[in-house]
């Protein structure tokens, strides 16, 4: 490629998940930090445009996934992409795969000694009589689809009607339902960057506002709703075992690129993994460009950063 030829990036985005909107918001964003200097941007949106995707793949020269949830984190258009030989930022078929199935992630979290909140797979029959779930784990519990982003299905209840009542709203967003305890607590978030070598970025907490019991869509995405402090205010020994942590997912996970890892600083002062997001969200406000940010990586610096690790292969 000439110096002064323009890298074509094939920009996915919208797709037909629940976080539909999140995903236009992103590409928005991106759009307006890319350097229009140094990279032609097309737009595709997985929901319509695939067969164009197909048609011109010979023209691209790496792809931008800004989808989440169902069929944009979980490796099915990491794979589509593979067939197409496009090359693109973050985790492969495997590593997106296997994050996106909290149950699998959180067995292997635990397979590797990171801790994790107790938990137990529901079954259809639990919603008429979630006594099984009841008995095995203490209350307050977390209901929430295996499947799912931004808090979508998700539930924390205090008894077993609630739980029953959970359980019918995950089981309406996926086939596959988790129950874990609730660990009380703040919420943290570690991202990561890059392949070989793997560079931490500043913790961020997320302290919602108090009319909400967790971080959840609206607290996510109303304006207003939750507030973010980066660096996060901990102990030192505290965000270096967050940043440990955090690592650790990555490559327990098989991530390459970036990833984001929540967790909670319980009430006993421990710390529990939640989940690692393989696509994190990416408006200028999101907690990755807010760490990054932090770092030293303004937004159009941090797009550059991934779609040069992308085209590292």
């Amino acid at each position: 490629m000439s110096a002064d030829k323009k890298i074509r990036v094939a920009l996915l985005a919208g797709g037909a998940s629940g976080e539909r909107d999140v995903s236009l918001a992103g590409a928005s964003g991106f759009e307006e930090a890319i350097d229009r200097d140094k990279y032609e941007v097309i737009r595709y949106d997985p929901k319509t445009d695939l067969d164009r995707l197909a048609r011109e793949a010979g023209d691209i020269d790496v792809a931008f996934i800004l989808l989440h949830g169902i069929h944009g984190e979980d490796g099915t258009v990491q794979g589509y992409l593979e067939l197409l030989g496009i090359p693109y930022q973050g985790s492969g078929v495997l590593g997106s795969a296997l994050a996106m199935d909290k149950n699998m992630s959180k067995i292997l979290y635990r397979l590797h000694g990171l801790p994790v909140a107790r938990w137990e797979m529901a079954v259809p029959q639990d919603c008429n009589d979630p006594g099984r779930l009841a008995e095995k784990l203490h209350f307050p519990l977390v209901v929430k689809p295996i499947r799912e982003g931004s808090s979508l299905g998700m539930s924390v209840v205090q008894d077993i009607n609630e739980l029953r009542e959970g359980l019918l709203l995950a089981y309406g967003h996926d086939s596959q339902v988790m129950v874990e305890e609730f660990i009380a607590g703040r919420e943290l978030t570690v991202a990561v960057i890059g392949n070989a070598e793997l560079t931490p970025l500043p913790l961020v907490e997320i302290i919602p506002g108090d009319e909400f019991s967790f971080f959840d869509y609206t607290a996510k995405y109303q304006a207003g709703a939750s507030r973010e402090v980066c660096p996060a205010e901990v102990e030192d020994d505290v965000a270096a075992l967050a940043r440990d942590y955090a690592l650790r997912a990555h490559r327990v996970l098989q991530l390459r690129g970036y990833s984001r890892t929540d967790m909670m600083l319980g009430e006993d002062g421990l710390l529990y993994l939640l989940e690692t997001n393989t696509i994190p969200g990416m408006t200028p406000t999101s907690l990755l460009p807010q760490a990054a940010a932090e770092h030293g990586l303004d937004f159009t610096g941090l797009i550059d950063t991934l779609l040069q690790l992308a085209l590292e292969g």
